[in-house]
C-alpha cells in the first residue's frame, strides 16, 4: 500500500518530535482531494461544512444534528467554553494535562478549578465529585500527555455524574485512535442522554495536521449551542481542509495501517528505552512520557546542541517528563543517543514533586 511521506519524516530542519505529528502522512486519498479543492480560490467554502458533517455523521453513527466541525478540536474546545453548561459556575479539568481547557475558560471569565491527578493518572472518582459544583467539565482522554486511559468503572462514573448532575462532559478524544478496541469512549454513551459531547481531530492519526480540522460528536441540544456561536465565523474551516477530510474519513485501510505502523513503533521505542535502562509510562498513544532528572533542561539541550525538538511535560503540569512523539525511528535513535550524553540513567531529579501545577502556553 502507497502511503504519502509528510514533512515530519523528511528530516529536513530539526527532528520534529514536540507536537504528536503522524510520520506515516495522511491518505494518498486525502492528498488528491485538497489538491483538487485549490483550483476554486476565489469562491468561500460551504460554512455549514455539509459534506464533511454527513461523512462525520456517517463515520460515527450519529444523525447530522450531532455533529459540528471546526477549525481544529482546539476552536471547540473554546467553542464549549462559550457555549455549554452554566457560565456562572467555574469549569473543571485534571491538573497535568493539556492547557487549553483552562486557557479557554479563564478567557472567557468562567475560571477553572483543577482536580489533581492520582499518580499521573486521572482521578474518575475526584473530578466525578468536583463536577456537583462545575458548570462544565473538560477530560482528556486519552490523557495527554502521559497518554493513560481509564476504565469502563471510572468513564461510566463519570457519565453518571454527568447526568446527575447535568454538568455538560467534554471528552477531547484527540488520541483515541491509537488506542486499543474497548477503550470506552463517548460514542459508547450517547444512547443514555446524558449531556456529552466528544472532541476528535484530523491532525493526528488522519495526518492533516497543517490543514486544521477537528469535529465534535454529542447530544444534539449541546451541539445546537456550538453552531449557534459558531456562527460568529462561519468560514473557519477552508475549503481545502473540508475536501481531505472527507476523503480521509473514507480512506479505513490508511487509517489502519497507520495505526498498525504506529503501534510497532511505540513498542519498539519502549523496549529500547528499557534496553537502555530507562523507564517510560505506559501509553496508548502516539507519544510517550519518559521521565528524566530536569525536563526543562533536557529540552533546550536537544532542542540547542542536537537539534531535536521534544516537549518538557512540565508546561502541562506534569512534571518530572519529556513527552517524545513517535516520529521517524531514526529521529528516535537520535533522541535515545542524546539522552544518554545529556541525562545519563540514575542522573538526580532536580524537583522530585511529581506533577506540580505549571502555568503554560496551549501546545498540543
Amino acid at each position: 500500500m502507497s502511503t504519502t511521506v509528510s514533512p515530519a519524516a523528511t528530516g529536513a530542519g530539526p527532528a520534529r518530535l514536540h507536537l504528536s505529528e503522524n510520520p506515516f502522512g495522511c491518505s494518498p486519498a486525502a492528498l488528491r482531494a485538497a489538491r483538487e479543492a485549490l483550483d476554486p480560490t476565489a469562491r468561500y467554502p460551504d460554512p455549514a461544512r455539509t459534506d464533511v458533517a454527513a461523512a462525520i455523521a456517517v463515520h460515527a453513527g450519529v444523525d447530522r444534528t450531532q455533529v459540528a466541525v471546526a477549525n481544529g478540536s482546539d476552536e471547540l474546545v473554546l467553542l464549549a467554553a462559550l457555549a455549554l453548561g452554566d457560565r456562572d459556575r467555574p469549569g473543571v479539568t485534571t491538573a497535568g494535562t493539556f492547557p487549553g481547557y483552562r486557557i479557554c475558560l479563564d478567557t472567557v471569565g468562567r475560571g477553572c478549578e483543577e482536580v489533581p491527578l492520582d499518580g499521573g493518572r486521572t482521578d474518575a472518582g475526584a473530578v466525578a465529585a468536583a463536577m456537583d459544583g462545575a458548570g462544565i467539565a473538560y477530560l482528556c482522554h486519552p490523557h495527554n500527555p502521559s497518554g493513560a486511559v481509564l476504565d469502563r468503572a471510572a468513564f461510566d462514573l463519570l457519565v453518571e455524574r454527568a447526568a446527575a448532575t447535568g454538568t455538560p462532559l467534554v471528552v477531547d478524544e484527540a488520541y483515541l485512535e491509537f488506542a486499543p478496541a474497548g477503550t470506552p469512549q463517548v460514542l459508547d454513551y450517547l444512547d443514555g442522554g446524558a449531556p456529552l459531547l466528544s472532541l476528535r481531530t484530523l491532525s493526528k492519526a488522519y495526518g492533516l495536521a497543517a490543514l486544521r480540522i477537528g469535529y465534535a460528536v454529542g447530544r444534539a441540544d449541546l451541539v445546537a449551542r456550538l453552531h449557534a456561536v459558531q456562527g460568529t465565523m462561519p468560514f473557519s474551516v477552508n475549503a481545502v481542509a473540508q475536501a481531505a477530510a472527507v476523503a480521509a474519513l473514507a480512506d479505513r485501510d490508511h487509517l489502519a495501517d497507520v495505526v498498525r505502523r504506529n503501534d510497532r513503533r511505540r513498542d519498539w521505542f519502549r523496549d529500547e528505552l528499557r534496553r537502555r535502562g530507562r523507564q517510560s509510562l505506559p501509553t496508548t498513544t502516539n507519544f510517550v512520557a519518559v521521565p528524566v532528572s530536569d525536563p526543562a533542561a533536557a529540552e533546550r539541550l536537544l532542542a540547542e546542541e542536537y537539534g531535536i525538538l521534544v516537549r518538557d511535560a512540565g508546561r502541562f503540569g506534569f512534571a518530572g517528563h519529556l513527552r517524545i512523539s513517535l516520529g521517524p525511528e531514526d529521529a528516535l535513535v537520535r533522541v535515545l543517543d542524546a539522552l544518554d550524553v545529556i541525562d545519563p540513567v540514575g542522573a538526580p531529579a532536580e524537583d522530585p514533586r511529581p506533577f506540580a501545577a505549571a502555568g503554560a502556553p496551549a501546545a498540543r
